[in-house]
């Protein structure tokens, strides 16, 4: 394989590997592309109260599962004096609350974050086993409403999603109307949903209540919500059982699918459970790394977050640096700009960073210009290049440590920063640009040191750059990308920008 080819494969699999790794933490890990993006996160509190009875106590309570536009973030469990444990049943958790015995109001809490990544979606999995409610007493006369309802909403229906959503109509104005033959009697305390789950399993039509709370800011003591989920041969659809309307409602949070109950007690009465919950928004980066507990999230476990926050500072600089030498590769390759050194211009634009940018450009023309008369002067006693060269570093110490006395004086805070410039390689520019004078003259010298500034200036837009420092501290496989990028444009051998006017006369 040719030398070229190698480039090509090499660069072809950096650029893949940088930008799928970036889509994988985008898509999967849901860290964000862009600085100050912001998450909505439900803080949600379930308050369990009952009254105890001086018996063992038993408090089972379904648990939510993290679901795919809300994942649960952090969830925590409060109830002093009590036992607890987790159980797991098929596809639902459940925590349970035990005690020996207790007398009077009894209050546990259940809470949870939750944070949202889209809207609202229905599961399409089915169930293995779908929810067979207890059988409901009915006389004569409310069966044969029963078989009439169930009759009438077969005629109107052509499927099992029209069947369901003609049948709570008819069901619901049944209710509203026959009030005195109504199929719900108060007495056997069945909700709207559960009376629609026993027409729908009596239609051999095999569905499930889902439980679960609609999110809402500072909203207290609110009771959960029920909708039916029934399954229609292809898939399972979410219909609301009041307004026969299919679909999850907006911010619907589901708590419960399937199931007996949302709640049960042993050794206590009077139970109920009330549901708060204020909204806030963080950081959706923030937000992402409170979810890298899950085992998917080993990209996030073995990145620069692990890292002390001291480290992970100075690595939020290190990792600009690619993105300065790519500036000076496009500007030397392509343009055609000759510098000091070749990759001086980004070590420069690091101190501009520190000092602003008129700041440092001020501090850093002042200095080259006083090393180069210095420079000047020092090669007229022939000391050798080692010498001269400490003696330059010497001088430039002197020089920033002296300005740095009279800014403050002055009150000039922002001159202070002048000690973030690298000493040595001010030291090492001051002595090549000598050397360029003596051998070149003072144009070349102009020349260079010109371009070395106005790269160092373009690098520091591009490393100082919000969207950029972003992108290369939360997602540092980009920078495998400008590797690749780098090496396609290390095989670049066409004409500069400056050369067009070099030939221009040549042309003419």
């Amino acid at each position: 394989m040719s030398s070229r080819a190698q480039v090509y494969l090499l660069a072809l699999v950096f650029i893949s590997s940088g930008i799928g790794l970036t889509l994988y933490k985008r898509l999967s890990l849901n860290l964000p592309l862009s600085p100050g993006s912001l998450t909505r996160v439900w803080e949600v509190e379930a308050k369990v109260t009952f009254q105890a009875t001086q018996q063992p106590i038993t408090v089972d309570l379904a648990l939510p599962q993290s679901q795919d536009d809300y994942p649960i973030i952090d969830e925590a469990f409060a109830a002093p004096g009590y036992g607890f444990d987790i159980r797991k049943e098929g596809e639902q958790r459940r925590a349970i609350w035990t005690r020996r015995e207790a007398s009077g109001q009894q209050t546990l809490y259940y809470k949870l974050k939750i944070a949202r990544h889209g809207a609202s979606t229905a599961p399409s999995e089915p169930l293995q086993i779908s929810q067979i409610p207890d059988k409901l007493i009915w006389t004569p006369a409310q069966e044969a409403t029963v078989n009439t309802l169930i009759t009438q909403a077969h005629a109107l229906s052509a499927d099992p999603s029209s069947f369901a959503s003609q049948l709570l109509k008819l069901l619901n104005e049944h209710e509203s109307i026959e009030r005195s033959n109504s199929l719900n009697d108060p007495r056997q305390g069945v909700s709207r949903a559960n009376l629609a789950l026993q027409l729908l399993t009596r239609a051999g039509i095999g569905s499930h209540i889902v439980r679960g709370i609609s999110l809402a800011d500072r909203v207290h003591n609110e009771d959960a919500s029920e909708l039916l989920e029934l399954y229609d041969g292809h898939k399972w659809q979410i219909i609301d059982p009041l307004t026969a309307n299919f679909g999850l409602p907006d911010d619907f949070f589901i708590w419960q699918r399937g199931g007996d109950s949302l709640l049960q007690v042993e050794g206590g009465q009077h139970s109920k459970i009330r549901f708060s919950f204020i909204a806030n928004d963080l950081p959706a980066k923030n937000v992402a790394l409170m979810n890298a507990q899950d085992p998917n999230s080993a990209l996030i476990d073995f990145n620069i977050y692990s890292l002390p926050v001291e480290k992970q500072a100075v690595f939020k600089l290190l990792l600009l640096v690619p993105i300065g030498a790519l500036v000076v590769v496009l500007f030397r390759v392509f343009i055609g700009i000759r510098t000091s050194g070749t990759f001086m211009p980004v070590l420069v634009a690091m101190a501009f960073m520190q000092t602003t940018l008129l700041t440092g450009v001020g501090l850093l023309t002042t200095l080259v210009i006083i090393g180069l008369w210095i420079r000047s002067y020092l090669s007229q006693l022939d000391l050798l290049m080692v010498s001269r060269i400490a003696a330059v570093l010497i001088v430039v110490v002197m020089l920033m440590a002296a300005l740095s006395v009279i800014s403050y004086k002055l009150g000039l805070e922002q001159m202070l920063n002048m000690t973030f410039f690298p000493m040595v390689i001010l030291a090492w520019t001051i002595e090549r640009l000598s050397i360029t004078w003596e051998e070149d003259g003072a144009r070349e010298v102009a020349v260079q040191g010109l371009g070395s500034l106005a790269v160092a200036i373009v690098a520091y837009l591009a490393m100082t750059n919000a969207l950029v420092g972003h992108l290369t501290y939360n997602f540092p496989e980009l920078l495998l990308a400008v590797l690749g990028i780098i090496l396609l444009l290390g095989q670049y051998s066409g004409y500069r920008f400056n050369e067009l006017f070099r030939f221009h006369s040549a042309i003419e």
